[in-house]
């Protein structure tokens, strides 16, 4: 009977919140997630800011953890993140997503603790008043319909059979310490862990029934530096990231979407959403190439100058072994 009681119990839930300079938004990406039901273990992680934010989280509630700066990784610090917390299920939140509903955490993590999946990720929607741009984002990653993909997907989905977002996704404990955790990266760590886990069997579910308010302002400068970080980490890791096939199929599909909604919608914007469509292939494609780049300059290209300040890039390097 103790046996049959154990694996019948919920399983524990835990909240890691990434943040740097968040005190402003922190209380209402946090409310939702205190207030469930599943009375989760939160912990903010601060990379140093000095805007009040740590004080506000743990006059929240919420545990916390500081971090310098320049040893921030994205993936390196949520794995030791998930490692601190040791729940079941662990959810990486970014302090930018706000829960459109109180039960969005309990959709967002049934499907791993159903055993469905491994990883779940939710649906993401703009901002209110967000601009168009970043509204046709977030609808052509995030439908409006919740599906579950394995491996056998990718010949129908290609890349997009890994598509998941580190803003708002929950994680089998289990799972990840079967692959070896977060992998140390410059961005996309969920994504190489969505391909290991992929690779092993496992299962991805998105879950459209969660949702969360994430959108960024369509900034040309912000553009080029996502896509360069995405582009060199798809190169550094690409016997993993490109193994469904190259990220520009879904990029064409994107630029095909993007300018059909601004036609019909509001051609006025069609200069801009063209010229941010070229920044983006241009941040992408520098990014690939960065590995033949001086340390200086692809720290100005990046989004993230400190990276490229000491031995990172060689440990991630290592890490893809390449």
């Amino acid at each position: 009977m103790a046996g049959t009681s154990a694996r019948q119990r919920s399983p524990t839930v835990g909240v890691v919140v990434i943040t740097y300079r968040a005190r402003a938004m922190l209380e209402r990406c946090l409310a939702p997630v205190l207030a469930s039901p599943l009375r989760p273990e939160v912990l903010v992680v601060n990379s140093s800011s000095t805007d009040g934010t740590v004080e506000l989280a743990r006059e929240l509630g919420a545990r916390t953890w500081v971090v310098p700066r320049r040893s921030f990784n994205h993936g390196l610090t949520r794995e030791a993140a998930r490692r601190k917390l040791a729940t079941d299920i662990v959810v990486m939140l970014t302090p930018d997503c706000f829960a459109r509903s109180p039960a969005f955490l309990e959709l967002l993590v049934e499907p791993i603790a159903t055993g469905h999946a491994e990883v779940a990720y939710a649906r993401q929607v703009a901002a209110d008043d967000a601009d168009l741009l970043a509204r046709f984002g977030r609808a052509f990653c995030y439908p409006e319909r919740s599906e579950l993909r394995s491996k056998e997907d990718a010949a129908r989905l290609g890349s997009a059979v890994h598509f998941c977002s580190n803003a708002c996704a929950a994680w089998s404990n289990h799972a990840l310490d079967r692959i070896g955790g977060f992998k140390p990266t410059l961005v996309s760590e969920e994504t190489i862990a969505v391909c290991e886990l992929l690779e092993a069997g496992g299962r991805i579910a998105y879950v459209a029934e969660a949702v969360v308010e994430h959108s960024h302002p369509t900034r040309l400068l912000d553009s080029f530096r996502r896509q360069f970080d995405v582009g060199w980490t798809r190169e550094t890791w690409r016997h993993l990231l490109l193994t469904h096939g190259p990220d520009e199929a879904r990029g064409l599909a994107y630029a095909r979407g993007l300018v059909r909604t601004v036609l019909a919608e509001a051609p006025h914007l069609l200069p801009l959403a063209l010229l941010d469509t070229a920044v983006r292939l241009a941040g992408y494609r520098a990014g690939r190439l960065a590995a033949h780049l001086p340390a200086h300059l692809a720290r100005h290209l990046s989004g993230q100058d400190f990276f490229w300040v000491g031995p990172a890039p060689g440990i991630v390097r290592a890490a893809a072994g390449v």
